[in-house]
């Protein structure tokens, strides 16, 4: 396909107005321009678009991820004409997910697995002890997810498998680590991901092969806007502001926003 003109949102990070009470309300703020992509240089992500199964079989999962409801909406009303769009133009397609997963079962898999080293040295932990212990147990009760809520969502892992709209096809790579993705990126010539998934504050951005982790290596990561969800909190929640705020730091720090029509139909052309 080559270069192809897109519309991609900015953040126009400047300039600080030091007249006005609060300097910050003199950035640009939100902008639009047709910027250039590189099809032979980039690939659209799918990461972490799970089957959460029903709220009747995993009550405890739906009481502690909140946004599983957005993430099914998106796949059903987002996801089939995105992702197929992609699919007949060419345009690479990656996926990204975790062992729990069964990510063995795809035909990609098995490739970028022959790619990427197979021990990673960076993969170690620190050594535990019992105050660590009690700090984790009281976030676990008290924070995230409620120990009354652990049992669904460990059952629900031990099943986790693929949305089926984001289910990959044919030999469509299929990552689970930042290593995997990144040495799928050098063998293909990719240096622009532009992700979607669930969810975009979180596992998006800081789980293995989000944008922390390909950002330092030198990948452009951006975002389609109704291709994501955020963690939203009781204060946030309605308005969706955790999403808001995610797609500005995706913006400032690592790429551009696209809107998944204009996505579409610049890859159609």
């Amino acid at each position: 396909m080559g270069i192809v003109m897109i519309p991609a949102f900015y953040y126009q990070q400047f300039d600080a107005d030091y007249s006005k009470d609060i300097p910050a309300e003199g950035y640009g703020g939100w902008k639009k321009a047709d910027l250039p992509v590189d099809t032979d240089h980039t690939a659209l992500v799918v990461m972490h678009a799970w089957d959460n199964g029903t709220i009747e079989q995993y009550p405890g999962w739906y009481r502690a991820v909140e946004y599983i409801h957005r993430a099914r909406d998106i796949a059903a009303g987002i996801f089939p004409k995105l992702l197929g769009t992609v699919r007949q133009s060419g345009f690479r397609l990656f996926h990204v997910t975790i062992p729990e997963a069964r990510p063995s079962r795809c035909k990609g898999y098995e490739r970028v697995q022959n790619l990427a080293p197979k021990e990673n040295p960076c993969c170690g932990t620190v050594e535990s002890d019992p105050v660590l212990e009690e700090l984790n147990r009281f976030r676990t009760e008290n924070v995230f997810p409620g120990l009354h809520n652990q049992l669904d969502i460990n059952r629900g892992f031990s099943r986790l498998d693929f949305m089926k709209e984001a289910m990959p096809q044919g030999d469509e790579p299929v990552a689970v680590n930042a290593e995997q993705l990144f040495a799928l990126c050098r063998s293909e010539g990719v240096n622009h991901l532009i992700y979607t998934g669930f969810a975009i504050d979180g596992c998006l951005l800081t789980s293995p092969g989000g944008m922390v982790d390909m950002g330092r290596r030198g990948v452009m990561c951006s975002a389609i806007r109704q291709a994501v969800t955020a963690i939203e909190n009781s204060e946030s929640a309605r308005y969706e502001a955790a999403k808001e705020i995610a797609l500005w730091r995706v913006a400032l720090l690592y790429g551009f926003v696209y809107d998944a029509d204009d996505f579409i139909n610049s890859i159609k052309r």
